[in-house]
């Protein structure tokens, strides 16, 4: 069985044309003897949405969360109305979001009266938009012509009970998947579900984190086995950076496993960084391709990607990022200081994205939000501690980076005009890092760009799309 998981974001389902270009290209897989599983976003912005509607309420502003909610509910109305034809199968499907935004509304009354937004309850709140589009979809797929099923991703999917980022258990979502969705393939029926959503062993609703759809996808990749995992976007691949920062990027048209995963953690939005890791374990090639471009090949990650004559494949960007200095002139190299530095961290739950040590100082980077002032606060403890925001980390991916003679000071030749405060390589062979100011950021990886990709390497890149 050629089973292919094909995982299709907000954007792909954000109107009726959307899906129906959608159900075009499962149509197309089914066609060519594959056998898909679909997990879908919820509509474009509608998660957002939902967040509002979640805040108004906790603030109890209770009519602000209810007109958001009736504008959820006649756009979803007027989407299946356009889709679905059928009297019968559109009344059913109609009935049905209007059951679930009524659910939706008691739940944000219950909220404002309470006026407390707990984990818990975020979840729920936010995973209407993957139920109600996977459902919506299902019914557009069946009419279709293609024998599709909605699954609710939750009796799937099964999660710890940290709430708002829940860790998958394995074992049990392939136990699961074993159970519910392979009789269903097996009779030739295409199952869609929602992605983010999951539910712990208890069946309370739980979601993987922002982005987590493409990690729905990898999951049920993994627990499938599936010959491949398509993760369907807006653009036509991982590219060789931004193409609104540098119009000349180019697809990448294949790259491997590790460097697919440091560009997604370092900023390139078009893959989310869990992604990768279920289809590491099983092996499993994922491919990132446009819905909006059916026929363009996308970019596909594979355990191993053949040699680049390039020195680099892609340059990421993370920004909205600070710089943490510690100095403490006497403590820095005295036994276990740096323990209780980064327990310190742990306490915050503040992930460190780079380290950089002195004789008398340590310097780290993390993301820039309101936990700051407490985590500097406890830091200060320990020795002097300041900080500065407005910082963005530049990550440039490649193969043997570390391996190339003179391959840093080209880097940093080409942005001689830039301050550079930070710089990385460690024991990474295919990342080199350096932290900026956020307003170089920009003009940083337009100057890099013209410096590594005026030749690339035609089996890595698309560059018939250059001449073109």
């Amino acid at each position: 069985m050629s089973l292919v998981v094909m995982k299709f974001g907000g954007t792909s389902v954000e109107d009726p044309a959307a899906i129906t270009r959608t159900a075009a290209i499962v149509a197309g897989r089914v066609a060519l003897g594959k056998q898909p599983v679909v997990v879908v976003s919820a509509m474009a912005k509608v998660t957002d949405s939902l967040l509002r509607a979640a805040a108004a309420s906790e603030k109890g502003d209770r009519v602000a969360a209810l007109e958001i909610s009736a504008q959820l509910r006649q756009r979803h109305r007027e989407t299946a109305a356009q889709l679905i034809k059928n009297p019968a199968s559109s009344t059913e499907l109609i009935e049905f979001i209007d059951q679930k935004f009524d659910s939706l509304d008691e739940v944000l009354r219950g909220l404002a009266a309470i006026l407390e937004l707990t984990p818990r309850i975020s979840d729920l709140i936010v995973s209407y938009g993957e139920r109600l589009s996977s459902r919506i979809v299902a019914a557009a797929f069946a009419e279709l012509g293609i024998r599709a099923i909605a699954v609710d991703a939750r009796e799937i999917v099964i999660t710890d009970s940290t709430f708002q980022k829940a860790v998958p258990q394995d074992a049990l979502i392939e136990k699961r998947a074993s159970e519910n969705l392979l009789p269903l393939i097996n009779q030739g029926q295409v199952p869609v579900m929602g992605g983010f959503i999951a539910a712990n062993e208890a069946g309370i609703t739980t979601t993987l984190g922002r982005g987590g759809s493409d990690f729905t996808g990898a999951l049920i990749g993994g627990a499938l086995e599936a010959e491949a995992i398509e993760i369907w976007t807006d653009v036509d691949g991982i590219m060789t950076a931004d193409p609104r920062v540098c119009p000349d990027a180019l697809r990448v048209k294949i790259i491997s496993f590790e460097e697919a995963a440091e560009l997604a953690y370092f900023g390139a939005k078009v893959l989310h960084p869990a992604t990768i890791l279920p289809a590491v374990k099983k092996n499993i090639p994922v491919l990132v391709l446009n819905s909006r471009n059916a026929a363009c090949e996308g970019t596909r990650i594979t355990s191993l990607a053949p040699h680049c004559r390039s020195p680099f494949k892609s340059i990421a960007v993370k920004k909205r990022l600070s710089i943490i200095d510690v100095v403490a002139s006497r403590m820095l190299m005295t036994h276990g200081y740096m323990k209780e530095i980064f327990t310190i961290f742990d306490k915050h739950k503040c992930a460190v994205d780079m380290v950089s040590t002195s004789e008398v100082s340590v310097s780290l980077t993390v993301d820039s939000n309101d936990n700051l002032p407490a985590l500097a606060a406890d830091l200060g403890q320990l020795a002097d501690v300041k900080y500065e925001g407005r910082k963005a980390l530049i990550c440039m991916v490649g193969d043997d980076i570390r391996g190339r003679n003179g391959m840093a000071a080209q880097v940093f030749s080409a942005i001689r005009h830039i301050n550079v405060r930070m710089i990385s390589q460690g024991a990474s062979e295919i990342n080199m890092s350096f932290m900026i100011d956020e307003d170089d950021a920009d003009e940083a990886v337009r100057s890099l760009h013209a410096a590594f990709f005026q030749d690339p390497d035609p089996t890595i890149f698309d560059v018939e799309a250059r001449r073109s």
